[in-house]
């Protein structure tokens, strides 16, 4: 009997360990995705952090060893690939067998455009501005062409008065020959001026991409910069880690429930401190903010940067700091 007890014992203890262990493989892209998935799992695992201590997402470059943990991932929570395009091939790939959870396609959330006209005001744009000069020039050296062809055409015509009558056919044929090699040369300018404007889109379209470095889709992705979306964005993480494991899904619903009103808190908090600094503008490193602006009434004034990218110039520093 003793011993039957003590096996007993054993095999309820061999599966509390095995119950312990059995959380999912949680793997999140970046910092703030982090902590809301990790408050959600509080007590229960820990997720893994891709992108940690100053790198950037926007030039990260996977590590062999998080090629490995993707691999064994049952989850990875990520943004999406405008924030993250590091991850969108080895999501797809190296972690087939987890479930991604692509966040920026969780219902319910305030999605907010792109700030109208792609820049703060006072963003120099010096390839548009090089684009409109270089058309400005051509529409000149296209004027000279028209001018040319006015000079041509009065030769022409001094040319017929002198000549002698007799030979008016000749000097049609000449005239038509003359006028095709014109409009030939014409043709020519049009097309430059055709190639022209087409190298003006591209280079204001180059300027407009440029300035949205994660511009994938059609709104702005810093989704979780309003509270309001971090809350939804924690009903999703919760909903997706109890499928996962439903035997600690209890446990979810509670971190989620109290995170919640961490948010609702923290929300009243920085409405509290902002109050005072209504109306006045503030300096940021690039344009990621709006939804923190719009939840909270306030507004930059500029960017030290148009891409997280592109270090800014000493032109740039200068008008920043004059701001």
């Amino acid at each position: 009997m003793r011993l039957k007890t003590i096996l007993l014992s054993a095999s309820m203890l061999g599966g509390a360990v095995a119950a312990a262990q059995a959380e999912p493989n949680v793997v999140v892209s970046i910092k703030p995705v982090h902590s809301l998935v990790a408050a959600v799992m509080q007590d229960v695992g820990t997720p893994e952090l891709i992108v940690e201590g100053a790198a950037s997402p926007h030039t990260y470059a996977l590590k062999p060893s998080q090629a490995a943990s993707l691999e064994q991932a049952d989850l990875v929570f990520w943004v999406g690939p405008g924030i993250e395009a590091f991850l969108e091939k080895p999501v797809e790939t190296i972690a087939a067998n987890a479930k991604s959870v692509k966040l920026a396609d969780t219902p319910g959330l305030l999605k907010l455009g792109f700030r109208e006209g792609g820049a703060f005001e006072g963003h120099d744009h010096d390839d548009h501005g090089h684009a409109e000069e270089a058309h400005d020039d051509h529409d000149h050296d296209h004027a000279k062409a028209d001018d040319h062809h006015d000079d041509h055409d009065h030769d022409h015509a001094k040319a017929e008065d002198h000549h002698d009558h007799d030979h008016d056919e000749h000097a049609h044929a000449e005239k038509a020959h003359d006028d095709h090699d014109h409009d030939h040369d014409h043709a020519k300018a049009e097309d430059h001026h055709d190639d022209h404007d087409d190298d003006h889109a591209h280079a204001e379209e180059a300027g407009h991409d440029d300035h949205h470095d994660h511009a994938h889709g059609s709104f702005d992705m810093h989704i979780w910069l309003d509270p309001s979306n971090a809350k939804i964005l924690v009903g999703e993480i919760e909903a997706a880690l109890a499928e996962a494991d439903p035997g600690n899904a209890a446990k979810y619903s509670d971190n989620a429930d109290m995170l919640k009103a961490k948010l609702d808190g923290l929300t009243v908090e920085i409405a509290d401190i902002l109050e005072p600094v209504q109306g006045k503008g503030y300096i940021v490193f690039h344009d990621a903010y709006r939804y923190f602006e719009n939840r909270f009434g306030v507004g930059a004034t500029g960017s030290i940067t148009v891409s997280p990218e592109v270090m800014p110039g000493a032109e740039r520093i200068r008008e920043i700091q004059a701001k």
